[in-house]
C-alpha cells in the first residue's frame, strides 16, 4: 500500500513538472490566459496558435519584434527589419496550397522583399519561390528519393489604399514561371477588392486570370468571395501582430484569403466563402462562439486557442 501511495505521488510529480512546462514560453516566462480566471494588464504578444490536436503557430521575438514564426510541418518563417519596418521574410517548410487542411508533400521556400511609400505605407511585396518534390519512400526498404526542383516563379504584389479611409482598397499581384533558357514574363495575375464595416473587413472578392499581350488582364477565369459578419466589440488576437506580416501570411497560398479576418481589430462570429465564377453561387458557411479573457482578447474562436506572454 505504502508503494502505491509513493507511486502516485510519483505520477502527481511528474505531471506537475509538465504542467508547469506548458505554462512557460521558450524563455521560461509564464504563458497568458490559460485558464479562466488569468490575464494580464500591460505588454503582451501573441505566442501560440494551437487546436486540441496541433500546434498551428508559434511566434518568437526579439525584444518587441516578431523575429520569426514556426508553424506544422516544421516550417519556419524567418522576418527581417529595417528600423521598425518589416523588410524581408524567408519560408522554408510545408503550405497547404488548396486550403483542404492537409499539408503539400511538395516542399517550398520562398523570399518576400517589401517596400514603403513616403509615408511608411506598404506599397508593394516582390517574391521567388520555388517548390520541391520528391519520390515518396516505399517501406520497408526504398528510401524517399531527393528533393528535386519542380517550379520556380516569381511575384509581385501591389497594394492600394482608399484615398478617404487610408484603408487597404485593393491588391494585385502578377506572377509567372521561370523557363530556363526563356526571358521572364508575367503570365497570370489576380486582384483582391476590400470592403469594410466601420474597421473590420466584411468582404473580400479575389479574381483570377491570364495577362494578355501588351500587359493588359484578362477575363477573369476563377473568382472566390468572402464575407465577415456579426463582429464583436473585443480584441482580434492578430492586432498583436505586424500589417506586413499578416499580408504575407494571407498571400503565402493561393486560396489564403479566408484568414482575411486578420486584418481587423474585432472578430467575426460567422464569415462565408463563397465560388462567384459558377452560375449558382452556394456558400460555405463557418461560424463560432468566442471565448475572452479579463482583459477582452479574444482567446478561443474557430476551434481555435491563442495563448499570449508578457513582452
Amino acid at each position: 500500500m505504502k508503494r502505491l501511495f509513493y507511486f502516485v505521488l510519483l505520477l502527481v510529480s511528474v505531471s506537475a513538472v509538465h504542467s508547469c512546462k506548458d505554462l512557460a514560453d521558450e524563455d521560461g516566462n509564464p504563458l497568458l490566459d490559460t485558464n479562466t480566471n488569468t490575464g494580464l494588464n500591460g505588454k503582451r504578444a501573441l505566442y501560440r496558435e494551437i487546436t486540441d490536436s496541433d500546434t498551428l503557430a508559434t511566434y518568437y521575438y526579439n525584444g518587441l519584434q516578431m523575429s520569426k514564426v514556426t508553424t506544422r510541418g516544421a516550417s519556419v518563417r524567418d522576418v527581417q527589419y529595417s528600423g521598425d519596418k518589416i523588410s524581408r521574410i524567408t519560408f522554408k517548410g510545408f503550405l497547404d496550397s488548396d486550403n483542404n487542411g492537409t499539408l503539400d508533400l511538395d516542399s517550398t521556400s520562398y523570399e518576400q522583399q517589401f517596400t514603403y511609400d513616403g509615408t511608411a505605407r506598404l506599397e508593394s511585396i516582390s517574391e521567388k519561390r520555388s517548390v520541391y518534390k520528391r519520390t515518396p519512400a516505399i517501406p520497408p526498404t526504398t528510401p524517399a528519393g531527393p528533393w528535386v526542383l519542380l517550379t520556380k516563379t516569381q511575384k509581385l504584389y501591389k497594394l492600394v489604399y482608399s484615398s478617404t479611409t487610408g484603408k487597404l482598397s485593393k491588391i494585385t499581384m502578377m506572377t509567372g514561371d521561370e523557363v530556363p533558357g526563356a526571358i521572364f514574363g508575367f503570365t497570370d495575375y489576380s486582384e483582391t477588392t476590400y470592403e469594410y464595416s466601420g474597421d473590420n473587413v466584411s468582404k473580400v472578392v479575389r479574381s483570377y486570370g491570364p495577362i494578355m499581350s501588351g500587359g493588359a488582364f484578362g477575363t477573369a477565369t476563377e473568382k472566390l468571395g468572402y464575407e465577415y459578419t456579426n463582429y464583436d466589440a473585443q480584441i482580434n488576437p492578430y492586432t498583436l501582430l505586424p500589417f506586413a506580416y499578416k499580408i504575407s501570411f494571407i498571400l503565402s497560398t493561393r486560396y489564403g484569403d479566408d484568414k482575411s479576418l486578420m486584418l481587423s481589430p474585432n472578430n467575426p462570429e460567422r464569415y462565408s466563402i463563397t465560388d462567384l465564377s459558377v452560375p449558382i453561387p452556394d456558400p460555405d458557411l463557418h461560424s463560432t462562439n468566442y471565448n475572452y479573457d479579463p482583459q477582452t482578447y479574444m482567446r478561443k474562436g474557430f476551434g481555435v486557442n491563442y495563448i499570449y506572454k508578457p513582452l
